[in-house]
């Protein structure tokens, strides 16, 4: 996927790359694999923002995504490549022999007129979907599940994926993009080759207007807000956080504090973390 440039006719286009979409085969969905997908605005049940800078952007409709690829040992067509505005990847559209179309995330080197097939062994080949056990070292893959059955949930953004290093007992261990080396259990599938659209990372928006086509409103720093409002605000002229660490709105620590919950049954699974050195 090439990355493509403006003439700088105004000062956001000066600065403007976008992609230059040239892979793209079809461009209006599958109906029968589209979902409604409503827009919350950031706000809960009860009409209190509860994530805050949500609101606007164009309206689009959900693409149902086959990541359990359950369709075991029957051959599938790439039919059509197509855009997905809810992810950085782009998806292809299978159309098995029987007939039925799914959608999946498209791999690199994934073309029309392919043919990948799912199960518990398969071919080593792009776009196939097989169990961890049956995936030589070396290999890369992505949408990898967590656990047998539930449907791929690692490595799904465009440009990523992981590296089978070994297996250990029930479980395979895996290097992802992140640096993390982590075991899951060998009898999860994923899907061989790395996610397409590798270029997505090079993408300069150019202009505030294509944040609000997302549906992401602008944030308005503390440091420019009054005490009232913010922990930051206040003070004559330029003045620093003025106190231990940068804080939250709400006054709570917002830099080097960690989220993950310790007790979660997969931390035992990781080797290696992702800030190890």
């Amino acid at each position: 996927m090439a990355i493509k440039s403006y003439r700088p006719y105004t000062k956001s286009r000066r600065e403007m790359l976008s992609l230059s979409y040239e892979d793209i085969t079809k461009s209006t969905p599958e109906k029968s694999l589209l979902a409604p997908k409503k827009h919350t605005g950031g706000r809960n049940n009860q009409g209190v923002i509860t994530c805050r800078h949500r609101g606007g952007g164009n309206k689009n409709r959900y693409r149902i995504i086959d990541f359990r690829r359950n369709k075991d040992n029957i051959p599938a067509k790439v039919s059509a490549i197509e855009y997905d505005p809810n992810r950085t990847a782009f998806i292809a559209l299978l159309v098995y022999q029987d007939g039925e179309k799914r959608y999946i995330i498209r791999p690199q080197g994934l073309n029309v007129g392919d043919v990948v097939v799912s199960g518990a062994a398969t071919d080593i080949k792009v776009g196939n979907n097989c169990e961890l056990k049956a995936i030589p070292d070396g290999t890369f893959v992505h949408c990898v599940e967590f656990q047998p059955g539930k449907g791929g949930q690692m490595c799904r953004a465009a440009g990523c994926s992981a590296q089978v290093l070994g297996t250990d007992g029930a479980y395979t261990i895996l290097r992802l993009a992140s640096g993390e080396v982590r075991k899951v259990l060998s009898n999860c599938r994923a899907t061989i080759g790395i996610v397409g659209n590798e270029d997505y990372n090079l993408v300069n928006k150019g202009k505030a207007g294509k944040t609000r086509y997302q549906g992401i409103r602008p944030t308005v720093r503390g440091f420019a807000m009054n005490p009232v409002d913010h922990p930051h605000g206040g003070g004559e002229g330029k003045c620093p956080v003025g106190r231990d660490a940068p804080r939250t709105p709400w006054g709570k620590k917002a830099m080097g504090v960690k989220t993950r919950r310790y007790k979660k049954n997969s931390t035992r699974l990781i080797i290696r973390r992702k800030n190890d050195k």
